[in-house]
């Protein structure tokens, strides 16, 4: 039986991001399986325009240097493969009722569901994390 992986991605930044999508296709490139639940700001990271134009931190600027000589893909390219590695994507539906945004606002593929839904997954994760 494979490794379940739960991953909560409650902030929105650039950083939280790439945090959020290494994890992610690392685990599910060791054949473990994996769910994003995003909610509040982190459903920035797969809204369909929002998560092309993440900023990079204050102060943090130098690092897009390092990430384009390492060429670290970008994160429409992590979201990508994440997707195509079977990473499951829920995207939290009471912050999307309280945002006003509907599931077409996000990428392609996405769930919508609550919490439940996310702990149904969850309930016997071997790995939970919280970015």
């Amino acid at each position: 039986m494979s490794k379940k992986v739960a991953i909560i991605a409650s902030n929105g930044g650039l950083f939280d991001a790439y945090k959020v999508f290494n994890i992610a296709t690392a685990a599910a490139a060791t054949d473990q399986e994996v769910a994003i639940f995003f909610t509040f700001e982190g459903l920035n990271l797969i809204h369909k325009e929002g998560h092309k134009q993440l900023p990079m931190p204050e102060g943090k600027e130098h690092f897009q240097e390092g990430f384009a000589k390492a060429n670290v893909p970008g994160i429409p390219e992590l979201v990508e493969m994440a997707q195509e590695m079977g990473v499951s994507f829920i995207g939290c539906q009471m912050t999307m009722d309280v945002m006003g945004l509907d599931k077409e606002a996000f990428v392609d593929g996405i769930e919508v569901g609550g919490a439940v839904t996310f702990l149904e997954f969850a309930k016997d994760a071997d790995v939970t994390l919280t970015f």
